[in-house]
């Protein structure tokens, strides 16, 4: 039997603004823009996640699947230690 709406056990989730991937990326990429890259270009994972996170109230989870998607999309290109990204050719074009 589907809940009704005078149930009131029936609670309603409100729409998270990164819930979708897209949305999560773009909001990864904003950050990252503004960030002043270090040596070489590095932009330092927490440098992003920070205020993904807790400026911005996204999600550890929608915070991996934007960086994720970036990652995938050829924007982002992120060091096999994890620690820092850089902005590939495409990203880097994207923020000019």
């Amino acid at each position: 039997m589907p809940p009704s709406d005078k149930d009131p056990f029936v609670k309603f989730a409100e729409p998270r603004p990164y819930a979708d991937p897209e949305a999560a990326m773009q909001k990864v990429l904003e950050i990252a823009s503004t960030v002043k890259p270090v040596q070489d270009g590095r932009i330092y994972i927490e440098k992003i996640n920070r205020p993904f996170l807790f400026e911005h109230g996204g999600k550890p989870a929608e915070y991996t699947t934007g960086m994720k998607f970036a990652i995938a999309r050829g924007l982002l290109w992120m060091h096999e230690s994890q620690t820092y990204v850089k902005f590939a050719q495409a990203g880097a074009e994207t923020f000019a």
